[in-house]
């Protein structure tokens, strides 16, 4: 616990004045919190004339780093601002205690030039019921450099103590969080609540239920666990009744014999087993026996708080683009948790989220962003935690082949095609209502080309078509005009196209014709047009035309010619009119 062996309010060491320069353009302040609630300090450096990070240091009391303390009640993060150029420094305070109240320094530092800054921290109390006893609190190191540095501190899991009240902290009972999970959970929750002795915590929490037995052997027996950080020294001490009675010291049933790195005092009753420089291997069950009694302890030997040393940084990317998102912690190889918006980020080999390590470096992968990759990403250790923003936009989209106006002789086929900068799909579009893929309709996308194909056109084919890339607002416009040569269709007339009419009688000589856009048609005597009125007039339909001629005379007999014209083209015919 951060909060032991610390120093008192002194003030800090001072330096030469001319090393001495204002870094801070914001100065953490001091501040009150009530025990159990929460509380940040701020201190922010302006980064314009430095051309790489500040080192920030954070302090209680004169000497205590604050660094090698970060875990679940101390937090260190940092930031930066690239727009204001400004690094961004925070201690967040989490579940504060009595003990944390005290004078806090925090020091910049960065080649010649230096600031520090003091602040203070009151810690309230507030009048609540006796807090119950706090399993977590008893796997914590009863002093920093003390000769029995590394002991843990049982005494508040065998009596209730009369304490002042104070506020009840709301946090959530592990131990019955660890009975009612999956073991292969275990090592989840142990994180989530900075449990870094999983297996001491589940076999000191077996051992509390068992009644402790009087030893005749041992006045003082050794205490049922140790802990000590890894590279740290550990005392064991036992006190016999008897002096006279031969001691041994057993690790995992192997007997211990002295050297440098086992070391063993006797002062009066008292025997002492030193291990030093502790290793992981050391992490194991010892006991000691005295005559044909045994008492045995566990020892676990921690890694120490996992820091984060170099923090993520704030991305930007387009879509379609790799995204790395790294950072750097204190330990080769560390445990490291990866979030998206807070929820954990799966290490599973068909996530499209890749980890990659590489010593002290984490990093996090992205082959092809996305725009529901925009998110907050964090990583957290035992020790620390960072967080940033990816920001994933579509790319400023060109358009290189535009879609091209189009005029189609009916049955022909239809061809669109564009070309745009980036590979994205799209859809298309008749008239503003959108085209499906079928057998007669064929949409193709090759990289950046799109291409629309129909292989043979009909009239209601024409229109005013779109493209449209999924995800821009933009659109490539083109018209499709369906054109069809004019036809006259005479197979109802006799041969040589000859219409014999009676004298006196009406006649209406209908002709079928076809042609898109529809023709004009226009019909003659000789030099004379025929108009659409009168006794012999014209009549024209979207599909056929008519020539009548109201009591048909015999002057009336002689060919009479039929234009029909569009823009495809023309056709004409004479038809003899034969009046007997």
């Amino acid at each position: 616990v951060w909060s032991l062996g610390e120093g008192g309010p002194e003030e800090t060491e001072k330096r030469d004045d001319s090393q001495r320069s204002t870094l801070f353009v914001e100065k953490p302040q001091g501040g009150t919190v009530s025990v159990g609630g929460n509380i940040t300090f701020i201190a922010k450096v302006e980064a314009k004339d430095l051309l790489r990070k500040p080192n920030v240091k954070w302090f209680k009391g004169k000497w205590m780093d604050l660094a090698s303390k970060a875990g679940k009640h101390l937090q260190l993060k940092e930031s930066f601002e690239r727009h204001t150029k400004i690094h961004t420094f925070e201690m967040h305070i989490i579940q504060a205690k009595l003990n944390y109240a005290g004078n806090y320094r925090c020091e910049v530092s960065y080649k010649d030039k230096f600031d520090s800054c003091s602040f203070d921290l009151e810690v309230t109390e507030s009048s609540q019921a006796a807090p119950s006893i706090d399993i977590r609190s008893a796997f914590k190191r009863s002093g920093e450099g003390q000769e029995d540095a590394g002991e843990l501190d049982f005494s508040g899991l065998l009596k209730r103590r009369e304490v002042k009240q104070q506020e009840e902290e709301p946090e959530i009972d592990v131990w019955e969080l660890l009975k009612n999970a999956n073991p292969s959970e275990y090592e989840k929750i142990a994180f989530q609540y900075g449990i870094t002795d999983l297996r001491g915590m589940l076999k000191r929490l077996k051992r509390m239920r068992r009644e402790v037995k009087k030893s005749a052997a041992f006045a003082k027996g050794l205490d049922p666990a140790y802990q000590v950080d890894k590279g740290g020294k550990v005392r064991f001490m036992v006190e016999l009744a008897d002096p006279t009675v031969e001691l041994k010291w057993y690790k995992n049933g192997q007997e211990i014999r002295p050297s440098a790195k086992y070391i063993f005092e006797h002062k009066g009753n008292q025997r002492i087993l030193f291990i030093n420089n502790c290793s992981m291997t050391d992490d194991a069950r010892y006991y000691v026996t005295a005559g044909d009694e045994k008492c045995s302890t566990e020892l676990f030997v921690r890694d120490p708080p996992i820091l984060v040393t170099k923090g993520l940084e704030d991305t930007s990317t387009y879509v379609g683009e790799r995204v790395e998102l790294s950072c750097e912690v204190s330990e080769d190889d560390a445990n490291v948790k990866w979030f998206r918006n807070g929820v954990e980020l799966p290490d599973d080999p068909r996530s499209r989220y890749r980890i990659k390590v590489e010593g002290k470096k984490h990093t996090l992968i992205i082959e092809e962003a996305a725009k529901n990759d925009n998110a907050t990403y964090s990583v957290m250790t035992t020790g620390g935690q960072s967080e940033a923003k990816l920001s994933v936009e579509l790319r400023p989209l060109k358009i290189s082949l535009a879609l091209q106006d189009q005029t189609v002789r009916l049955g022909q086929e239809i061809h669109l095609k564009c070309e745009i900068s980036e590979n994205v799909e799209g859809k298309w579009y008749k008239n503003g209502q959108l085209i499906e893929a079928s057998d007669r309709v064929k949409l193709y996308h090759k990289g950046r080309i799109h291409r629309f194909v129909i292989a043979s056109s009909a009239v209601d084919d024409e229109g005013e078509y779109m493209f449209v890339p999924d995800a821009y607002n933009i659109n490539i416009p083109c018209k499709v005009h369906i054109v069809d040569p004019p036809k006259l269709h005479l197979d109802g007339l006799g041969e040589g196209n000859t219409v014999t009419v009676v004298a006196g009688s009406k006649l209406r000589l209908e002709i079928p014709i076809t042609g898109e856009p529809t023709p004009k048609v226009m019909w003659s005597r000789g030099d004379k047009m025929i108009t659409d009125s009168g006794r012999i007039r014209a009549e024209t339909y979207s599909d056929s035309s008519c020539l009548v001629i109201d009591t048909a005379e015999r002057e009336d007999s002689g060919p009479f010619r039929i234009t029909l014209k569009n823009e495809a083209g023309q056709d004409s015919a004479l038809i003899n009119i034969k009046v007997v």
